[in-house]
């Protein structure tokens, strides 16, 4: 009846909505005033502002951090202990909407986690830092001074893999910070901030000799469980778009240090639970008392009002796109999430997230999805060890001035590989593009037929996107906190980003 009587939504409906509860109109969405206008990360598109209710946060809790944190400590009881957690995370930027209501991001952050700050390796002194580089720069001052660091954290597993990156700049500095026990004196940061972290830092040149003998070595491979011999876990995302940075810690940095990655969540709600910590690819359990969920088979998701299926339809092994009803007024909501179903617990659905919708490549209507492209070029990659594959994302070509060889559309890919001085060949730029068509039927036909060219290879500079995330957050509403890679760039100025650095071409 309910399906019957309410149509399929966008947050285009809900916006005008939105905007009456902005300016502190009450009982619009929910009868529950909402504490927080939560800002999405806009990976897919532009950001949207979602209204979340204290109730949210509650369930959150209960049903979501309760019982992952349970599990972790039935799989790893060896973090039932009282070590610090290096976590990364920052200060975002606040606004206030008319009704004085804060607006940001409703991932986990300092401003909405002072109550377990205590927990980690940080001193809350150095939360109140708001840049990046200097509350980076803290954050690992504090967690190498602390041998028995217990657990890594971050939203996602870039922000680790990149806090590691890091890490290989300021080691030199932190060492001797460590053992004057004082904060770099060249770094920017308030007084009164500096003044408290110099408390809690002791100097420490034991400490400071075991950081640098780990540095010199000059092995990437395992230094995390080298400069924390007791840390036994990474709490992080490591699906979907973190798969490959995921990838890159476990056969780097992190090798031997377990990656967990606990709930599936996003600015609507709790999704999902990883109920199974050891499992790799992670997958979740529905969380079915935060959401109503109704799922669309892949193949109908660009239909407006496709016909839904309950989760004792669904079948294993195949993909839909989730539909949601949460708790903050949006009423069989379409948010872009393509899962896969893989399993059942009891009578529940088990999935995988796949990608979300808006990230596909499609310049003939074929339609190649993130994770297929993704399969296909870590595939590829895979054979040119030991060259690793760091980073990518790719453009349509209408979006670029140069057209190719022809008339006929094309994919842009834009590869970071751990060793920009040695440029990639004709014949690994044809290898991507042969397992793209043997995993793809419709773009091996069209590729066949001239209708699409071959994919057009474009290696960057390393750190290049580490260029452009501070240029997607520093031109977004979106926080550290919150940034994905976009794997399939929409816009000339993301893309301007990439050219610039671009080292070799194919």
């Amino acid at each position: 009846e309910y399906v019957k009587q309410h149509p399929l939504t966008y947050i285009s409906h809900y916006e005008p909505y939105i905007q009456q509860m902005m300016k502190g109109e009450e009982k619009v969405l929910t009868s529950r005033q909402p504490v927080i206008f939560a800002v999405t990360s806009g990976t897919s598109g532009k950001s949207s502002i979602l209204p979340m209710t204290k109730h949210q946060g509650f369930m959150f809790f209960i049903q979501g951090i309760s019982v992952v944190y349970h599990s972790l400590l039935k799989t790893f009881p060896e973090n039932n202990n009282l070590q610090k957690t290096l976590k990364f995370f920052y200060t975002p930027k606040w606004r206030k909407s008319e009704c004085g209501i804060l607006i940001g991001p409703n991932s986990s952050s300092p401003t909405n986690s002072k109550h377990l700050l205590n927990i980690y390796s940080t001193p809350k002194a150095g939360f109140a830092i708001l840049r990046e580089p200097e509350a980076l720069y803290v954050h690992l001052l504090f967690g190498l001074a602390d041998k028995s660091l217990g657990m890594l954290e971050a939203n996602f597993s870039s922000l680790i893999l990149s806090s590691f990156d890091a890490l290989y700049r300021y080691w030199s500095d932190i060492a001797d910070d460590i053992q004057r026990g004082e904060v770099n004196p060249k770094l920017n940061i308030d007084e009164s901030v500096r003044k408290e972290l110099n408390a809690a830092l002791t100097p420490n040149p034991q400490r400071a000799n075991e950081i640098r003998d780990v540095m010199k070595t000059g092995s990437k491979v395992g230094i995390g469980k080298r400069l924390w011999p007791d840390c036994n876990l990474i709490l992080s995302a490591d699906s979907g778009s973190f798969d490959l940075p995921a990838k890159i810690l476990r056969e780097t940095y992190c090798e031997g240090i377990p990656i967990y990655s606990p709930l599936y969540a996003a600015s609507e709600g709790l999704l999902g639970l990883n109920i199974w910590p050891k499992n790799h690819p992670s997958r979740y359990l529905l969380a079915v008392q935060s959401m109503f969920f109704e799922f669309i088979p892949v193949e109908h998701s660009t239909e407006d009002q496709p016909c839904t299926l309950f989760m004792d339809q669904v079948e294993k092994g195949e993909e839909y796109e989730l539909v949601i009803t949460n708790a903050s007024g949006f009423y069989r909501y379409r948010f872009g999430d393509i899962v896969k179903v893989v399993d059942f617990y009891h009578q529940c659905p088990v999935i995988e997230f796949k990608h979300r919708k808006g990230q596909f490549l499609n310049v003939r209507g074929e339609k190649t999805s993130e994770s297929l492209f993704y399969q296909a070029l870590t595939k590829t990659t895979s054979a040119w060890f030991p060259r690793k594959l760091l980073n990518y994302c790719c453009v349509e070509s209408l979006l670029i001035e140069d057209k190719g060889d022809s008339y006929a559309p094309f994919y842009h890919l834009f590869l970071e590989v751990d060793d920009d001085s040695k440029p990639l060949t004709v014949d690994q730029r044809e290898m991507i593009d042969k397992e793209l068509c043997s995993r793809s039927y419709v773009y091996e036909s069209f590729r066949n037929k001239g209708s699409i060219q071959p994919i057009k290879v474009h290696q960057v500079k390393v750190g290049t996107f580490e260029e452009l995330r501070k240029f997607t957050i520093d031109n977004s509403q979106a926080s550290a906190n919150q940034y994905k890679v976009p794997r399939v760039l929409k816009t000339k100025e993301a893309v301007s980003v990439l050219l610039k650095n671009v080292v070799n071409e194919l």
